[in-house]
């Protein structure tokens, strides 16, 4: 087995043994880069010197007997909407084309601080606007199952590199499932943490609210690793939890006898595809077979969450995305009349269309004359729909769902149709909007052989059950195992 096909306990074991060096496992992902990534287009920087000198920093460290992280010295992509200073932080936009950040998000502080060797910033929508990686300004990036269908979105780049096994683990960030639904498009681990337990400073902000940056992996014990590396309190976001964080590898547990499951009839209805719906039932069999209590229930709410999310979501973007004036930084247009015509034309140019379209529907809900019409009874659904979670854990552990309602799609299948792309949001966006935990560990594979995640969803800040439910599924099962061939 090739070093870039490690995990990073595999790799984090062997450096500490010295039988590896971090400089020897990052060439050797940088070498599959060079191998594959003209297939997959899973980056849009591929930051090969700054690696190597970060990686020869660990090898020092490690020679002079140094205590180190799990994640030290292994060789992470980060999603192109988190800054990382020195190196270009696009949000894959003509917008922010040419923008290098002077500083490092608090997750890219992290990551060097616990000695992870930055390789790379990973495609993505733009400016995380859409589900299937096929709004980047640069270029496609394709699902290694199949290279004709889409890795999903917007963390496609993150979920297609663990995937293609050119980089051992990512970052990614989720605003209404963009870490969980190419979690299961590309059959790696992709956990969104409850609202606030990762800080969103230096994150490029789309909905902030509802935005969170999380690990996607190649099993749950690199997950936990990841958590333990990048949550914590950060006195420069205000809505960053100030509270006692465990150790999430204490959760990686293979028992969840007399654990209580709920599964929502909303979410196995109509419009699931019938081989997702049979391998989430496989899944709560196979719970069952491990102890656990699995019911079905109603989620009361799930039929509205959707529309309120692209009301709040869109006019959190239209104030957002109010800073890209093309006076400040970022694109600005070449030929111009008054300062107007800059705003204008730097806006029509440096923006693609989806970006737009949000852009538009929420500067609408905002208005004056809608705004009680729209955004404030989108925020009053909000209310509900937490509510509704509240209900339900009340007396569940976990509520068990798909991730989407169908495997991935052939590239340019849906990006014609804004209306049927959001409606596969339906899974994932009530857990943005409650700011509850959400991880997708592999679950099997359908009829054309193309990967199914199963969606497990937990109390705010409880994400150590989430881990341990995910660990024990995995534990009983080989789906994780099994890798696209390039």
């Amino acid at each position: 087995m090739s070093l870039y096909e490690k995990t990073i306990h595999e790799l984090s074991h062997m450096l500490k043994a010295k039988e590896v060096s971090s400089v020897e496992i990052t060439e050797s992902v940088l070498e599959r880069i060079d191998a594959v990534e003209d297939k997959v287009g899973g980056y849009v920087t591929v930051s090969k010197e700054s690696a190597l000198e970060m990686a020869k920093a660990v090898d020092a460290l490690i020679a002079s007997g140094e205590s180190l992280s799990d994640i030290a010295g292994i060789p992470v992509a980060v999603k192109d909407n988190i800054c990382t200073k020195g190196i270009a932080t696009t949000c894959s936009s003509k917008m922010l084309e040419n923008f290098v950040p002077p500083y490092d998000a608090f997750v890219s502080n992290k990551l060097k601080e616990n000695g992870g060797v930055i390789i790379g910033k990973t495609n993505m929508d733009e400016f995380a606007m859409g589900a299937s990686t096929e709004t980047s300004y640069f270029h496609l990036t394709k699902n290694p199952y199949d290279l004709t269908k889409v890795p999903g979105g917007s963390s496609g780049g993150s979920a297609a590199v663990v995937a293609a096994d050119e980089a051992i683990f990512s970052l990614g960030s989720d605003t209404g499932g963009s870490i969980r639904q190419p979690a299961s498009f590309c059959s790696v681990v992709g956990l969104k943490p409850t609202y606030g337990l990762v800080s969103r400073f230096g994150l490029v902000a789309f909905a902030s609210s509802l935005d969170q940056i999380g690990p996607m992996t190649k099993d749950v014990t690199d997950c936990a690793i990841v958590m333990n590396a990048i949550a914590g309190h950060d006195k420069m976001d205000s809505t960053s939890a100030n509270i006692t964080l465990p150790d999430y590898k204490s959760a990686l547990v293979d028992d969840v006898k007399g654990m209580k499951i709920g599964i929502p009839r909303e979410y196995m209805g109509e419009g699931i595809a019938p081989d997702v719906k049979a391998i989430i039932l496989n899944a709560a069999k196979k719970y069952e077979e491990m102890g656990a209590i699995v019911e079905e229930f109603s989620l009361p709410m799930t039929d509205y969450a959707l529309s309120a999310y692209y009301i709040i979501s869109s006019a959190e973007a239209s104030s957002n995305l109010a800073r890209f004036d093309g006076i400040k930084y970022g694109y600005r247009t070449k030929e111009f009349e008054d300062l107007t015509d800059i705003y204008a034309k730097s806006r029509t140019e440096g923006f693609g269309s989806e970006v737009k379209r949000r852009i538009m529907l929420g500067t609408y809900a905002l208005s004056s004359g809608y705004y009680d019409a729209y955004y404030k009874k989108a925020q009053q659904v909000r209310t509900l729909v937490k509510q509704s979670f509240n209900d339900a854990f009340a007396k569940y552990d976990m509520i068990l769902s798909p991730a989407y309602p169908n495997t991935a799609f052939e590239i340019g299948g849906k990006i014609t149709d804004a209306v049927q792309m959001y409606l596969g949001d339906i899974c994932t966006v009530s857990v943005n909007i409650a700011g509850l935990p959400g991880i997708v560990v592999p679950a099997g594979f359908d009829s054309n052989n193309m990967p199914v995640g199963v969606q497990l969803i937990g109390k705010a800040f409880d994400e150590m059950t989430l881990i341990r439910g995910a660990y024990a599924f995995e534990k009983n099962t080989d789906f994780h195992t099994i890798r696209p061939s390039l």
